[in-house]
């Protein structure tokens, strides 16, 4: 029948009836495959299931297992060997746990309940976070321009909410597929989880904040800001990218990490030509809170968004000050014990 609607010839019955009889062919092997498919899934999702439960079970011995050898008195070789094979176990069940279904923490519970948010394969992970890597770098080049066209050329109040709305949009998109790369063995920790719902809060509060004296007198800086912080985290990006795809490569990292907004232990290589720039964010970050902070007081208190953007500003900071000051530390600390001892 498609050949001969491509030669333009005339449809038969007789050819009608053929195309009837090669549909319903197809159709009945589609049929059986459909019904053997269904028959895996069913089998394939209780044996899951059942993994689930097996492995809570095996987890809360084990516990129960390290607890005890701790309290308990024995010769301590014996004891310490026997920890170690506890602690090998758990690492490998942490480890499988990352394929079988799991509950979802309180913020992804309430965006999407106790829907199963574990990728099944690895290549859907690797997927998965590929995805969430290119929709930080898109959101990130978009910031950029709308930043520097509300600096040097719309200067109204319309184009300033909507890059607010977009940031505010951006970060709640960005905190839940955070949350399902955690919930698939991604290791985001610490300060950096907590750093996008204060992103949240800030974006949020810019949307609302009317046009007034301490809008117009703060909005130069902050688009300036803006302009800054995109720029830094388009490098931050790519030196990130290399670094992972480095230690990836010689098997020091994970293939679920990810690019961060700020500075890692696995970042080393590069340090001084990054943490410049990164500590230039952190400060203007202060100096932002310290603007605004100016500017409750001159206006007397009147826009209640000013103080609790300067608030947030500054836990801003803060987190990513000390956060960085830590790892750089650390690190510092690490390199020269190694090299005391060789």
């Amino acid at each position: 029948m498609e050949v001969a609607r491509r030669t333009g010839e005339s449809i038969t019955f007789d050819t009608c009836k053929e195309e009837w009889d090669d549909v319903e062919k197809q159709y009945n092997d589609f049929e059986a495959k459909h019904a053997s498919y269904q028959q895996v899934a069913e089998k394939y999702f209780s044996q899951r299931n059942g993994c689930a439960a097996q492995v809570q079970r095996l987890q809360k011995k084990l516990d129960g297992l390290s607890s005890g050898l701790k309290s308990c008195a024995a010769d301590p070789a014996a004891k310490a060997e026997l920890l170690s094979l506890v602690e090998e176990k758990q690492k490998a069940l942490n480890r499988a746990k990352n394929y079988l279904p799991r509950k979802n923490g309180f913020y992804l519970g309430l965006i999407v309940g106790q829907v199963n948010v574990s990728f099944d394969s690895q290549q859907e992970k690797y997927k998965y976070k590929d995805e969430y890597e290119k929709f930080k770098l898109n959101c990130t080049i978009f910031t950029l321009i709308a930043s520097v066209l509300n600096y040097f050329v719309l200067h109204n109040r319309i184009a300033d909410a909507c890059l607010s709305f977009f940031l505010l949009w951006y970060y709640c998109t960005l905190t839940v597929r955070e949350s399902i790369l955690i919930a698939n063995g991604s290791r985001i920790k610490g300060w950096w989880v907590m750093h996008h719902y204060v992103a949240v809060m800030l974006s949020g509060i810019f949307v609302i904040w009317e046009e007034g004296p301490s809008y117009q007198e703060f909005r130069s800086t902050f688009m300036a800001f803006s302009i800054y912080q995109s720029f830094i985290q388009l490098l931050q990006y790519y030196y990130q990218t290399g670094c992972l795809y480095r230690l990836r490569a010689l098997g020091e990292r994970d293939h679920m990490d990810i690019t961060i907004e700020g500075f890692h232990s696995w970042m080393w290589k590069g340090l001084t030509f990054l943490l410049p720039f990164l500590f230039l964010g952190h400060f203007w970050q202060l100096y932002n809170a310290y603007a605004l902070t100016r500017l409750s007081f001159k206006y007397m208190f009147v826009d209640w968004q000013v103080p609790a953007i300067a608030v947030l500003f500054f836990v801003m900071f803060c987190g990513n000050f000390f956060t960085t000051i830590s790892v750089v530390y650390h690190k510092v600390k690490s390199r020269s014990t190694k090299s005391k001892n060789q």
